[in-house]
């Protein structure tokens, strides 16, 4: 069983009122359970976003460390996001 600590919280009266709805929907049982699925949610993105770090955006930098000439020029990018956003 994992340990708890009781916590006091001060939070906008929208964010209240979306706890309290969650639990009157039924879909919590309590206004904890919707706090600790949120604070989940945040966890899981911050070690996805860390996992992407480590493996995509890492590499790509030793790449471009190891490959200069693989690398996109400013002007390179500013085209291909025009081209993106045309739908060409």
């Amino acid at each position: 069983m994992s340990k708890t600590q009781k916590l006091s919280i001060t939070l906008p009266l929208e964010m209240v009122t979306y706890i309290k709805n969650k639990v009157i929907s039924g879909e919590y049982a309590s206004e904890d359970e919707v706090i600790t699925d949120g604070i989940r949610a945040l966890i899981a993105k911050d070690r996805a976003i860390e996992n992407w770090l480590r493996t995509s955006v890492v590499s790509a930098y030793d790449k471009s460390k190891d490959d200069p000439s693989s690398m996109m020029t400013v002007e390179q990018i500013r085209a291909m996001l025009k081209k993106k956003t045309d739908g060409t």
